[in-house]
């Protein structure tokens, strides 16, 4: 090598090493400038470790055939019996059937009636009313499933509910045994769920509504455009990105269902399984009933890996057609 080319080699490993130091050096400077908001982003971090990676760990119990005495360390790993356990019962296809049942009329019904009713609250002129009615879509919301299961009892109960005492009476039907007939429930689950979940979506959909520029509205009164032409025209493509936002992450749980809604609604009624039974249930009586805590384990870690796998497959498909839908 040439002396010209050692200089230069040299220089190089100079300013390669000038480099680092000015980058760690920066780094540190940056890291004490905004000492104070890492100090309040901690809690946050150290929240999301403890509740959500740590946890993590526990997936081993899906793949083992626990002994309290070894632990989960120690017990002797069983590889996929507790998956081909799961699904050799029955109750754990009606549960997966009425999941992905449930689910799909959630999904697909949620946006359009959050959707219908951001419109209509939007479009209101007493401004003060609507802030009335967006306060009473959202309450319901607030409310545990079980407040939520004693006010639908008081609706349905055989003796003294009030649509056996007041409603049906007054069409001349008799009284109906609702936690006794399990076809009924469908609908009255998804009302139920309808009446607690559907404010939240509206109050998205207006949040969303406020930061759209009023000069697109103005030029196409401008152009004659009525109201009916200006939300179709308007207002439902501007709300697309955000309808297609919440849509990619309601179908990674797809797999999953409120406890609360199928377990405390129905009051456990056993009568009623066929049409309450759900995963989340399921795997809560299995360890429950059983004390099979391996497969509650398996179907747990399946309903992760599916709602993974479809958020990620459905926003591939949705980044290839349309980019700036998707959400990475």
């Amino acid at each position: 090598m040439s002396q010209a080319d050692q200089t230069v080699t040299v220089e190089h490993s100079v300013s390669d090493k000038a480099d680092t130091l000015r980058t760690g050096t920066s780094l540190r400077a940056r890291l004490f400038q905004y000492r104070y908001i890492y100090l309040m982003l901690l809690p946050g971090v150290l929240f999301l470790l403890v509740m959500n990676y740590l946890p993590m760990f526990g997936a081993l119990i899906a793949f083992k055939e626990i002994d309290y005495a070894l632990g989960i360390i120690g017990s002797p790993w069983v590889g996929l019996r507790n998956f081909e356990f799961l699904f050799a019962t029955r109750d754990a296809w009606v549960a997966i059937r009425n999941t992905l049942s449930y689910n799909a009329v959630f999904i697909v019904t949620g946006p359009i009636v959050a959707v219908a009713l951001s419109i209509m609250l939007n479009e209101l002129r007493n401004k003060r009313g609507a802030k009335v009615y967006q306060t009473l879509l959202i309450m319901p919301h607030f409310i545990s499933f079980v407040v939520v299961s004693y006010l639908v009892f008081a609706f349905l109960a055989t003796s003294t509910g009030y649509m056996n005492t007041r409603i049906l009476p007054m069409f001349g039907i008799e009284r109906v045994r609702w936690y006794l007939e399990p076809a009924r429930w469908p609908v009255i689950l998804f009302l139920v769920n309808g009446w607690k979940s559907w404010g939240f979506g509206t109050v998205i959909y207006l949040a969303s509504m406020a930061g759209f520029d009023p000069q697109l509205y103005e030029a196409a009164t401008i152009d004659g455009a009525s109201r009916w032409a200006q939300i179709w025209k308007i207002t439902i493509p501007l709300l697309l990105p955000m309808i297609m936002l919440l849509f990619i992450l309601s179908l990674g749980r797809i797999f999953n269902a409120d406890f609360g809604l199928f377990f405390q609604v129905p009051r456990a009624a056993g009568p009623l399984i066929p049409t309450t039974q759900v995963l989340d249930t399921f795997v809560y009586r299995a360890l429950i009933s059983l004390g099979d805590i391996g497969m509650s384990s398996a179907a747990a870690f399946l309903q992760s890996v599916v709602g993974f796998v479809t958020i990620l497959s459905v926003n591939l498909i949705v980044r290839r057609l349309k980019p700036e839908w998707s959400i990475f």
